[in-house]
């Protein structure tokens, strides 16, 4: 149970006494959290999400904050936080900072289909175009900067073989990337897995989990969904979902000419930056909670199957 903080029935009562959300019926527990602690709380009026915030920047709430309330503004479908009688979203709960959520319907889809593709791919593409005027601004904490500074920390982990990999890959994206046109930059999701989705069916309930949002390459973000939604076990592309839910998103977003040429290459460089990620949490810095790691073969294999094989063309 991915519950770090413990609450009662009258530390959320009393939560929820500062909203206008309904007297508290009942609350439990999400198992599925492994960062922050998460509370599904049913009132008299509605079903809420209660989230309790137990690492990361604190200070960098905010723009969080801004984030989702800016795109639920744009009838996104993402949940826009719960503001206090006194129009204040971040609070303090149990020495935490806490933010209320409504609870949107629907649930991850584990093997997505065609038609749930090609609505994750809309809303991205939505969402893209209305993100690059987002005014508020967080660094991208996984860059190619990122990349440089973090992958000496896993090499003494890492047989020859694996060693020259992700040095040769990480000397490309340098040279690639350092030396091309400025690729649209706006906020990114940063981490839109299949599992910070929520779907009904086919429709797409919500976006969720946004706390790895920053401002950055837009073509990054892509990158991350492609490698996600459109991969099969054994790291390779397919065909059909990867068009599904690139031609729903070029639909609201066209690819500038920089874009397309840096695509295959990005792909490569959000894979190596899971991989890295997850070695780092196994060999360097485990989670402080007793969380079973993700896997970081996995991507590992998504990046040998890119090198190999490069990018599938791009629909349209």
């Amino acid at each position: 149970m991915a519950v770090f903080t413990p609450l009662n029935d009258a530390q959320v009562s009393g939560f929820l006494e500062r909203f206008d959300v309904g007297s508290l019926v009942t609350f439990e527990g999400v198992a599925s959290g492994t960062e922050n602690t998460t509370y599904f709380v049913t009132t008299d009026r509605q079903s809420l999400v209660l989230t309790l915030f137990e690492q990361g920047e604190h200070d960098e709430l905010p723009f969080f904050v801004d984030l989702l309330d800016y795109l639920a503004e744009h009838r996104l479908p993402v949940p826009g936080p719960v503001h206090d009688r006194q129009g204040i979203a971040l609070q303090s709960l149990a020495g935490k900072p806490a933010l209320l959520f409504p609870r949107l319907p629907g649930k991850s889809p584990k093997q997505p289909n065609l038609a749930q593709c090609e609505a994750l791919g809309d809303a991205l593409g939505r969402m893209h175009f209305i993100a690059q005027r987002f005014e508020g601004h967080r660094p991208n904490p996984r860059d190619l900067h990122w990349l440089l500074a973090a992958h000496h920390q896993v090499l003494g982990y890492l047989s020859p073989e694996n060693q020259a990999l992700m040095g040769d890959e990480i000397d490309t994206y340098q040279g690639a990337f350092e030396n091309a046109d400025a690729l649209p930059q706006g906020a990114i999701h940063g981490d839109l897995f299949r599992d910070n989705t929520l779907f009904d069916g086919d429709r797409l309930g919500g976006i969720i989990d946004f706390y790895n949002g920053c401002t950055g390459d837009l073509l990054f973000d892509l990158a991350i969904v492609i490698n996600d939604w459109a991969s099969d076990a054994d790291g390779s592309l397919d065909r059909e979902r990867h068009d599904a839910l690139l031609r729903a998103y070029l639909a609201r977003r066209p690819l500038t000419e920089g874009e397309r040429r840096c695509w295959p290459l990005m792909l490569r460089m959000t894979a190596l930056r899971y991989w890295l990620s997850r070695l780092l949490v196994v060999y360097v810095d485990p989670p402080a909670h007793e969380l079973t790691p993700h896997d970081p073969e996995q991507f590992r294999t998504i990046l040998v199957r890119r090198i190999a094989e490069g990018a599938l063309p791009l629909p349209g």
